[in-house]
């Protein structure tokens, strides 16, 4: 694990070039390819929305998911996802593998409060597309995670984030809901794998 970190080139600027207190966006997921959509959210991020820093956090295994939506272990797609962060190093991203040293089940509450441990000075806010926040009451202690970190949503087709956005807050008046006016994503992991399994050219999707 540790071999890994030194291939990552955004940790010598995440710790050396930038100010210690930074605003973070904790963008979490399997990544299961990271794709140029996760590229357009993640400089929308850092460029439009104000953030320091990308957490690009890899999950292992998501409590709400079959074990069976990850084709690639944990492991490997971190390695993948390093690799294809240090292809753009302009993008303010750190590949994080704090889940992936964490004994499951890997919830996200759990996630935020270790990296607020382990970095007390930062300010933490969570990444999620629409289609979660139409969820996010089913996640182990949602509330917390809206009143003490907030999230930032970005659009995903056909969810409408402000519905869910107002249901959430009628039942946790003081949590923090940012809708992003972030580029709507129209290509998905599903459909990358599903091309190369059919054995499509689908490198100008891939980050």
């Amino acid at each position: 694990m540790k071999s890994k970190y030194t291939k990552n080139i955004c940790i010598f600027a995440r710790r050396g070039l930038i100010p210690e207190s930074m605003k973070i966006a904790v963008y979490s997921g399997s990544f299961n390819p990271l794709h140029v959509g996760h590229k357009a959210i993640m400089e929308y991020l850092t460029l439009e929305a104000g953030y320091d820093w990308v957490y690009l956090v890899v999950t292992p295994q998501n409590p709400l998911k079959e074990s069976a939506a990850y084709a690639k272990s944990g492991e490997e797609r971190y390695t993948a996802a390093v690799e294809a962060v240090c292809r753009h190093p302009e993008v303010h991203v750190w590949v994080d593998n704090i889940e992936l040293e964490m004994e499951p089940p890997q919830y996200t509450i759990r996630t935020l409060d270790a990296l607020k441990q382990r970095e007390p000075e930062n300010d933490f806010t969570l990444v999620i597309g629409a289609d979660n926040l139409a969820g996010l009451d089913r996640w182990r202690d949602y509330r917390r995670i809206l009143t003490e970190y907030g999230v930032a949503v970005f659009p995903r087709r056909g969810y409408h984030r402000g519905h869910a956005r107002a249901r959430l807050l009628k039942d946790c008046p003081q949590g923090r809901i940012c809708l992003l006016d972030a580029p709507l994503v129209t290509i998905s992991s599903t459909e990358i794998r599903k091309g190369l399994s059919e054995g499509r050219d689908m490198s100008k999707w891939l980050m």
